[in-house]
C-alpha cells in the first residue's frame, strides 16, 4: 500500500475525535495500526490514535504478540492498551463467544476513553469469507450483503478502512517496511 493510497483509506474517518484502532498482531491489524500511524503522521489535524490488543487466553503466544504490538505501537507514537479476556471459556462455539467479548471489551475501553469510532482491519479476503459462510447459513439477501464499510453500533462507530484491499497487499507491505507480524495458527482453521 502507497503512501498516495492512505488519504484514500483513512481521510473519510479523519473527523474522528479519537479512534481506536483493534490490533491483534497479526498482518491486517498490524498494517492497520502502521498505515493509520503513517496517515495520522502527514495531517495538521485528525482524530489521536489509541492501539488495543485481546488476550483472549486462548493460546500461549498470545501475550507475547501483545507484547509485541505494544513495542511497535511505541515505536509508532500510538499509546497502546493490553485488554484480557477473563473467566470461563465456553465449551463449544469458543470463535463467536471470542467475536462477542472483543467487541464488548474494545466498547467499554472506547467508551473509557471517549474515543467515538473502533477501527477493524477487515480486508477483501474477509469479506468474501463472510459472504460464504452467510450464505452456508441460508442467509437472505440482508446477510449476503456482506460486511459494511461503517456501522454503528451501542453509540460507536465501526470502521473498516481495507475492505477493498486484498490481504496479501497488507502482507506485502508489511514485508516492504520489514515490519514482523504474528502468525495465529487459528485463522487457517
Amino acid at each position: 500500500v502507497a503512501e498516495s493510497e492512505l488519504p484514500a483509506l483513512f481521510d473519510d474517518f479523519a473527523n474522528s475525535r479519537r479512534t481506536l484502532l483493534a490490533v491483534s498482531g497479526g498482518p491486517d491489524s498490524t498494517a492497520l495500526l502502521v498505515l493509520a500511524a503513517r496517515w495520522r503522521a502527514k495531517r495538521a489535524n485528525g482524530p489521536d490514535l489509541i492501539a488495543a490488543t485481546i488476550d483472549h487466553k486462548l493460546r500461549a503466544a498470545a501475550k507475547a504478540e501483545a507484547k509485541a504490538v505494544a513495542k511497535l505501537a511505541g515505536k509508532l507514537g500510538i499509546p497502546h492498551r493490553i485488554l484480557e479476556w477473563k473467566g470461563r471459556k465456553p465449551a463449544t462455539g469458543v470463535q463467536e463467544a471470542a467475536r462477542e467479548a472483543r467487541f464488548a471489551m474494545f466498547s467499554a475501553l472506547a467508551k473509557e476513553i471517549g474515543a467515538d469510532t473502533l477501527m477493524t482491519a477487515h480486508t477483501r479476503d474477509d469479506q468474501a469469507e463472510t459472504v460464504l459462510h452467510r450464505m452456508g447459513r441460508g442467509s437472505g439477501i440482508g446477510g449476503l450483503a456482506g460486511i459494511r464499510r461503517v456501522h454503528q453500533r451501542d453509540g460507536i462507530f465501526l470502521v473498516r478502512p481495507f475492505l477493498d484491499l486484498p490481504k496479501a497487499r497488507l502482507v506485502a507491505t508489511l514485508k516492504k517496511l520489514r515490519i514482523p507480524f504474528a502468525s495465529d495458527p487459528t485463522n487457517k482453521d
